[in-house]
C-alpha cells in the first residue's frame, strides 16, 4: 500500500513540475545584406543585474534558436558571429510575457558598419571568459599612430590619467603584460605609451592569482588588477617606434626616442629620454627607475635585514619628486624571447640614467612643549645628481610536464652626489630669538647591489599537491664620504647672542650585508576543498657598519676620530622560519588561516670595544583570509594580519647622528619589540555591460607596547635628541576608508560619472621633555568625477572635491591645524578638421590658514597644446606646448609627525612654452619567420 501511494504523490508531483511555465526565447540570425542563415552564431543570455552568464546555446544550420526554462527575470541577450558586429538587446520575462519572440536578427560584417554605429556598437564588442573580461579591439576606433594607452581609455570600466596611471573596474592596475609576458620589468606604461593601438587583437582584463596560488592551484585570495595586451599574429613581425624632439623657452627641452623589432617570439625594445621637464622616462612609475635605497638595518619578517632609508649623512634618495629642476638622461633596453615549443623562456633588460636636481626650499616647522613653542625657519639650497644602471635576467625552464625551473638574476650600480647649504632660525613663542644654524653638507655615495634567485617546483599526479625550493642571495656594498660645517649661535631670552660653536666634520660610512635565504614550501591536498600549505626556510645574514666621524688636527687634515659619533659593528644573524595555512575553498567561499614563526639568532659586535650584543627573539605573524564571491563581478574579502615588529639597528645601535647638530639622535638598546595588528576588508562589484562600478575598502592598524620617539628640546638653546623608547600600556593606531561609485550618466548624453568619500586618521604618542604627547589626525574629502570620450571629436575628465584635515597635540590643545581645502584636475581634448587637435590639462588647488600656519595657499596649474598632423597617414607632427600657462606653480605642502608640524615651499618648475616634432614610424606586418 505505501509503495503504490507513493507511486501515485510521486506522479502528482511529475505533473505539477511540468505544469509549471515554461519562459523562454526564440529567433533567427541571418546577414543583413546576403540573408545569408548564420549557422552556430553564439547566442548567450545574460542577467541584467550583474551581466552573468544564464543559458547558452549556438544557431542551427536554418539560423534559427530558441532557450528554454529561463525564469522570471531582467536578461540581456548578446549575439556574436566572426567579424560581424555583436547584437545586443534588452529584454525580460514575466507570468504575463512568459516567451520573448526576437524575430530575425539581422547582423552586419564590421567592414560595412558605418562610423556612428561603430561607436554605438563598442559595448557589444566584451566577451566574459571566466574571470576575464575581453575586449576586442578592432571594435573601438582610435586615432592614427595611436599608443594603447588611447585604446585602454575608451574601453567600459578602464580610466587612464594624465600621468598614465591605470584604474579598472575601481581599482589600480600595477601590472601590464604583452601576450602574458612581462614587457620592460612592472612599469605599465612602458608597455601602454610604447606598443602601438593598431598592433592589438585583445586587451584583457583579469584578477591575476598571486604566483603561489597559480602554481599550487590553491586560491590563497590574494589577486591583482591585470591587464593583458594580446597582439595580432600578423603584428608580431617587423619594427615601429617614435622620435619626439621639442625645444622650449627658457632653455627647457625633451627629447625622447623608442624603437621597437619583433620577429616572431622574439620582442627587441630600446628607448632613451633626454629632458630637463621633469619627464624622467615614459610613465608615472618614471621615480622608481632611480631609486637608491642608502642603508638602514632592519629586523623584517624573518629577523634582520638591510633595506631602504637613508643613511648618517643624509644621503639624496634619487627620485625627483617635484621640488627643483630637474635634468635626467635615461635610456633601455629590454629583450625577450621563447623556444624549444615555448620550454625555454628569456627575459633581460638592461637600463641606463642619470639625474640632476637643483632648486631651493622654505621650511617652516612648530615644535608643541609642554612649557610653550618653538618655531623654525629653515631655508636651503641643494643640488643633487645620481648615476644609476641596473641590469636583470630571468630563464625559465620546463623541465617536464610537472616541474620548472626559473633563475633570475640582477645587478645595479649607483653613483651619488648631493650638496645642500641650510639657513636656519628657531624663536620662541613670544618670537624672541633662540638659535641660529648655517649648515653645509656634502656628500659622495658609491653602491652596488647584487641578487641571485632559483625557483624550483614541482607538480604531483594528485591536483594540489606540490613542492618548490627556493634559494636567493643578495649582496650590497654602499660607500658614502662627506664633509658636515655647521656654525651655531644660541640666543637668551632678550634675543642677545649668548654663546657659539663650530662643527667641521669629516664622514666616511662602508656598509656591506650578505643575506642567504632559502625556502621549502609544501601543498597537500585533504580533500576538494581542504588543504594545507607549509613551508619551512633558514636565513643567514652577515653585515658590517663602519662610520666614522672624524675632527681636523690641522686645516684641511680630518683625522681625529670622534668615538661618540664612531662605531664599527659586525651584524650576523641566523633564521629558522616555519610555517602552515589551512586553505577551505568552496562554491563561492575561500577562507584560509595559519601562522609563521621565526627563531631569530642575532650577534652584534662593536670592533670599537670589543662587546657583544646578542639578542634572541621570535616573531610571529598570524594570517586570515575570509572572501565571498557573489558572482564573478561581485566579491566581499576580509583580511586580519600580525606582525611582530623588532627595532631597526640604528633605532638600538648607541651612536649618536649629528647631521644637523642642533637635532641629534641617540641609540637605545633596551628597546623592546612591538607588534602590530590589522584588519582590512573590501568589497568590489561590477556590472560589464552597463559599466556601474562599486568599490568599498577599508583597514585598521593597532600597534600594542609601540616604539616611539622620546623627545628631549632645551627650551633655552633650541638643542634636541632623539631617543626611541617602548610605550607599554598605550597603542598607536591608524585607519583609512573609501568608497567610489561610478557609473554611466545616461541623463547625461551618457557621461560616465563617479562619486567617491575617502577618511583617513590616526593617533600616535611621543614623549616630549618627560611629557606624554599624543596628536591625533584626521582627514576627510569627497571626490565627484565625469568623463567622456567622443570618437574623432571631443574627450574630457574632470574630477575633484573638498577636503578637511583635522590635527591637535595634547601639549598644545589650544593650538590647532585643522583646515580646509578644495582640489580639482582636469583634462579636455578637442579634435579639429584640417587634423588639428587641441587641450588643455590642470588642476587648482586650495588650502585654507590653520591656527599653526595663518597664510592661506592656492594655485592654478594650466598647461596647453596644439597639435597639428602634416601628413595623410597622421604619422608626422609639430606641436605647439605651453606649461604653467599662467605662471603659479609654487611647491607647496604640510605634514605632522609627533609634536611637530611642518610647511614647506619650494621651487618647482614654471611657465614655459615648447615646440616639438613628432614621428611615429611603422613596419609591422611581415612575413612570420620560418620554423
Amino acid at each position: 500500500m505505501k509503495y503504490i501511494l507513493t507511486v501515485i504523490l510521486s506522479c502528482f508531483i511529475c505533473g505539477l513540475v511540468s505544469a509549471q511555465t515554461n519562459y523562454h526565447i526564440n529567433g533567427s540570425v541571418a546577414d543583413t545584406i546576403s540573408n545569408v542563415k548564420l549557422h552556430n552564431t553564439s547566442i548567450m543570455v545574460l542577467n541584467a543585474k550583474d551581466s552573468t552568464l544564464r543559458k547558452f546555446t549556438r544557431a542551427a544550420a536554418d539560423g534559427t534558436f530558441s532557450i528554454n526554462n529561463l525564469g522570471k527575470g531582467k536578461f540581456i541577450l548578446v549575439a556574436s558571429y566572426p567579424k560581424y558586429a555583436d547584437y545586443v538587446e534588452n529584454f525580460a520575462l514575466d507570468s504575463v510575457h512568459t516567451s520573448y519572440n526576437f524575430g530575425r536578427l539581422s547582423l552586419i560584417l564590421k567592414s560595412k558598419l558605418l562610423e556612428g554605429v561603430i561607436v554605438k556598437g563598442t559595448r557589444a564588442a566584451i566577451k566574459l571568459k571566466g574571470d576575464t573580461t575581453e575586449f576586442n579591439a578592432s571594435s573601438f576606433t582610435v586615432q592614427p599612430n595611436a599608443k594603447v594607452e588611447d585604446l585602454l581609455k575608451q574601453l567600459p570600466g578602464i580610466q587612464v590619467d594624465k600621468d598614465g596611471k591605470i584604474t579598472a573596474q575601481g581599482q589600480a592596475v600595477p601590472k601590464v603584460l604583452v601576450d602574458g609576458e612581462e614587457f620592460f620589468g612592472d612599469d605599465p606604461t612602458l608597455v601602454t605609451k610604447n606598443i602601438r593601438a593598431d598592433m592589438v587583437d585583445k586587451v584583457q582584463l583579469y584578477d591575476k592569482a598571486s604566483d603561489q596560488a597559480a602554481f599550487t592551484g590553491v586560491d590563497d585570495g590574494n589577486k591583482t588588477k591585470t591587464i593583458n595586451i594580446k597582439l595580432k599574429e600578423d603584428k608580431k613581425n617587423g619594427y615601429f617606434g617614435k622620435v619626439d624632439a621639442g625645444i622650449g623657452t627658457k632653455k627647457f627641452y625633451q627629447e625622447q626616442v623608442a624603437f621597437n623589432k619583433f620577429i616572431g617570439k622574439k620582442k627587441f625594445s630600446a628607448y632613451g629620454t633626454l629632458a630637463n621637464t621633469g619627464k624622467t622616462g615614459l610613465g608615472w612609475q618614471d621615480a622608481n627607475k632611480f631609486g637608491t635605497s642608502g642603508n638602514n638595518i632592519e629586523v623584517v619578517d624573518g629577523g634582520i635585514n638591510i633595506s631602504g632609508g637613508n643613511d648618517e649623512l643624509e644621503g639624496w634618495n634619487g627620485r625627483f619628486d617635484g621640488q627643483g629642476i630637474p635634468t635626467a638622461r635615461t635610456g633601455g633596453v629590454h629583450y625577450d624571447d621563447k623556444w624549444n615549443a615555448d620550454k625555454q623562456t628569456i627575459n633581460a633588460n638592461y637600463k641606463i640614467g642619470s639625474l640632476g636636481v637643483t632648486g631651493s626650499s622654505n621650511q617652516q616647522s612648530q615644535n608643541s612643549l609642554s612649557t610653550g613653542l618653538i618655531r623654525s625657519n629653515t631655508n636651503q639650497n641643494f643640488n643633487n645628481y645620481i648615476f644609476r644602471q641596473k641590469v636583470d635576467g630571468t630563464l625559465v625552464i620546463k623541465l617536464d610536464s610537472t616541474s620548472n625551473l626559473k633563475i633570475s638574476a640582477d645587478a645595479t650600480f649607483k653613483h651619488s652626489n648631493s650638496q645642500s647649504d641650510n639657513a636656519a632660525s628657531s624663536v620662541r613663542g613670544d618670537s624672541s630669538l633662540i638659535n641660529t644654524n648655517n649648515r653645509r653638507l656634502d656628500n659622495k655615495g658609491d653602491e652596488q647591489t647584487f641578487n641571485f634567485s632559483a625557483f624550483y617546483n614541482k607538480k604531483f599526479k594528485k591536483a594540489g599537491r606540490t613542492v618548490s625550493f627556493l634559494v636567493t642571495q643578495s649582496v650590497d656594498e654602499n660607500k658614502n664620504k662627506g664633509n658636515l660645517l655647521s656654525e651655531i649661535k644660541y640666543y637668551n631670552e632678550k634675543s642677545s647672542l649668548d654663546s657659539a660653536r663650530v662643527v667641521d666634520q669629516f664622514k666616511d660610512n662602508n656598509i656591506q650585508t650578505s643575506i642567504f635565504n632559502t625556502n621549502l614550501t609544501y601543498s597537500e591536498p585533504f580533500s576538494k576543498t581542504f588543504s594545507l600549505i607549509a613551508n619551512y626556510g633558514v636565513g643567514i645574514s652577515n653585515s658590517t657598519a663602519d662610520r666614522r666621524s672624524y675632527n681636523q688636527s690641522t686645516p684641511g687634515n680630518y683625522d681625529v676620530l670622534v668615538p661618540s659619533l664612531s662605531n664599527n659593528y659586525r651584524l650576523d644573524q641566523f633564521t629558522n622560519q616555519g610555517g602552515a595555512v589551512f586553505n577551505y575553498k568552496k562554491d563561492k567561499t575561500t577562507f584560509n588561516f595559519g601562522t609563521k614563526v621565526a627563531l631569530v639568532n642575532f650577534k652584534q659586535l662593536n670592533k670599537f670595544t670589543d662587546n657583544e650584543f646578542d639578542r634572541n627573539f621570535i616573531n610571529w605573524n598570524p594570517q586570515l583570509l575570509y572572501m565571498y564571491r557573489f558572482t564573478q563581478q561581485k566579491w566581499f574579502r576580509f583580511n586580519y594580519n600580525g606582525s611582530t615588529r623588532q627595532p631597526t639597528i640604528d633605532q638600538i645601535q648607541p651612536i649618536i647622528i649629528n647631521t644637523d647638530p642642533l637635532n641629534v639622535t641617540l641609540g637605545n638598546p633596551d628597546l623592546k619589540p612591538s607588534f602590530n595588528n590589522r584588519f582590512s576588508f573590501s568589497y568590489s562589484s561590477y556590472k560589464v555591460l552597463t559599466n556601474r562600478s562599486i568599490w568599498l575598502s577599508a583597514s585598521y592598524n593597532v600597534t600594542s607596547n609601540p616604539i616611539v620617539s622620546n623627545v628631549t628640546t632645551d627650551p633655552k638653546t633650541g638643542f634636541t635628541t632623539n631617543r626611541y623608547v617602548n610605550l607599554p600600556g598605550q597603542s598607536t593606531s591608524s585607519y583609512s576608508a573609501y568608497g567610489d561609485v561610478g557609473m554611466k550618466l545616461k541623463f547625461l548624453f551618457n557621461v560616465e560619472g563617479g562619486i567617491g568619500l575617502n577618511t583617513n586618521g590616526s593617533t600616535y604618542f611621543n614623549m616630549v621633555n618627560n611629557a606624554l604627547n599624543r596628536t591625533r589626525s584626521n582627514s576627510y574629502g569627497i571626490n565627484a568625477t565625469l568623463r567622456r570620450y567622443i570618437e574623432k571629436k571631443l574627450d574630457f575628465y574632470v574630477s575633484g572635491g573638498p577636503t578637511y584635515t583635522l590635527g591637535e597635540s595634547s601639549l598644545q590643545p589650544g593650538i590647532n591645524n585643522n583646515g580646509s581645502g578644495f582640489t580639482i584636475n582636469h583634462d579636455v581634448n578637442v579634435y579639429l578638421p584640417g587634423k588639428l587637435q587641441i587641450g588643455f590639462d590642470g588642476g587648482y588647488e586650495y588650502r585654507a590658514p590653520t591656527q599653526s600656519f595663518n597664510q592661506s595657499f592656492s594655485r592654478y596649474l594650466l598647461n596647453g597644446y596644439i597639435n597639428k598632423s602634416l601628413v595623410k597617414d597622421e604619422s608626422l607632427k609639430i606641436r605647439l606646448t605651453v606649461n604653467d600657462l599662467l605662471n603659479q606653480n609654487r611647491g607647496f605642502d604640510r605634514r605632522s609627525s609627533g609634536s611637530f608640524l611642518t610647511q614647506n615651499t619650494y621651487t618647482t618648475i614654471r611657465r614655459y612654452f615648447m615646440f616639438s616634432i613628432v614621428y611615429d614610424f611603422n613596419k609591422m606586418g611581415g612575413a612570420p619567420p620560418k620554423k
